[in-house]
């Protein structure tokens, strides 16, 4: 009976991976997983700051990147939410529900991988922990490792995140196989610039609307808590808008940043908030205590050649309150570049989408090749969209390569 299963073999046992072998399996094919670590879904327990934000409540499908904006929706449309939450229910995961954010009861991403390992194991999936170099295509199928399989997922993600040393090889194989990998570079990573103070402003944190210009074009803008360090700036708005950063860079394109410091007051309100500062007797630093962190307001003082251990009635000219107001709501800084694959989240680029059917994450090349999670090019912003992207891709790919 067994002979006439599919045997699938599933390179990387990450999100996607997983979520592939749990659904191939229960389609009836016999699966293994090829993976390079020594557990399986180990990124997994890294994500949401060990809390795993698994999905989106919200989930937008237009905030998906990558060659074809269409791609992410014709699959989320198969796959969404709603079958994601089904799906870690049954295997266990009861979810809890923060604003849009979605994370398991126990806020524990290790309590996800581990339900999606014990369910592997319980449907007899077999776990392979060993390095694949070479996909051979053959009149009967693929061979893997020295295995013969009926058909192949390929699944490793990406380098995000990883050492230089890691042994990822994964675009690699895509190519191996005939097919195209779109320019591949960091997402949901830090920014770089070069300022002379940046090393006075590392570890400042200020919340504030951060945009992203490219040729003078606005790209993307984001508001939240920002982190200065010193080599650029991190924080959670940062990471949202560097995709468009890394994209431009990549281009070859001007990039740069503007810092509006106090979003919810315009440019004439605080204006008039530092004439009356500039008015008290204290020195320029004193006269702005309390309205930024002090390292910060140290600094814009000194961008604007302004001494501030001066008297007030001397540092500060009749102009001083109109520059100040328009710098600490357009601070800006020419980005030089992004932290490197290591550093970040998340990899944009990939596997070209073009040569994968949306329908079936199945190759239009090579019959009986599918593709799941990060190795393709499509990438998201934070907040469980990546990994709703491996339940996806990682289901679908799973159920038509058990099914096809």
């Amino acid at each position: 009976m067994s002979d006439s299963k599919k045997k699938i073999a599933i390179i990387g046992g990450g999100a996607s991976g997983m979520t592939a072998a749990i659904t191939a399996s229960r389609g009836n094919a016999i699966v293994t997983v090829f993976e390079i670590n020594s557990v399986p879904g180990k990124k997994i327990c890294a994500t949401g700051n060990g809390k795993c934000n698994f999905t989106n409540d919200l989930l937008n499908v237009t905030r998906y990147r990558g060659g074809n904006t269409e791609f992410a929706k014709t699959a989320v449309s198969r796959f969404g939410v709603s079958e994601t939450l089904k799906f870690f229910e049954e295997i266990g995961i009861t979810p809890k529900k923060k604003g849009e954010y979605v994370y398991p009861n126990s806020e524990e991403a290790k309590s996800v991988q581990k339900a999606l390992m014990l369910t592997m194991e319980s449907l007899g999936v077999e776990t392979v922990f060993e390095k694949v170099s070479e996909i051979k295509r053959t009149e009967k199928g693929f061979i893997v490792n020295n295995r013969v399989f009926d058909k192949v997922i390929i699944a490793c993600g990406s380098p995000a995140g990883l050492k230089k040393d890691s042994g990822f090889n994964g675009y690699e194989l895509v190519k191996s196989l005939g097919h195209r990998v779109t320019p591949v570079f960091p997402a949901l990573v830090q920014l770089r610039f070069t300022d002379k103070y940046s090393k006075t402003l590392s570890g400042v944190r200020h919340e504030g609307l951060i945009t992203l210009f490219s040729d003078g074009k606005e790209m993307a803008s984001d508001y939240g808590e920002l982190l200065f360090t010193d080599y650029g700036i991190s924080g959670i708005p940062t990471m949202q808008i560097s995709r468009f950063a890394g994209e431009c860079l990549e281009k070859k394109r001007d990039v740069k940043i503007s810092i509006d410091l106090f979003k919810d007051l315009s440019e004439k309100e605080l204006e008039a908030e530092l004439k009356k500062r500039m008015s008290l007797n204290r020195t320029a630093e004193d006269c702005l205590t309390g309205l930024l962190n002090h390292k910060l307001n140290y600094v814009l003082l000194l961008k604007l050649n302004i001494d501030p251990e001066a008297p007030a009635s001397k540092a500060f000219k009749k102009d001083s309150a109109e520059k100040l107001a328009s710098l600490m709501k357009h601070l800006e800084f020419h980005i030089t570049g992004t932290n490197p694959l290591e550093s970040a989240q998340v990899a944009a680029g990939g596997a070209d989408l073009s040569e994968i059917a949306p329908e079936t994450m199945q190759s239009k090349k090579v019959p009986g090749l599918y593709f799941a999670g990060e190795i393709t090019d499509v990438d998201g912003p934070c907040g469980g969209y990546n990994l709703q992207w491996a339940w996806t891709s990682g289901y679908i790919a799973g159920d038509c390569a058990a099914k096809g």
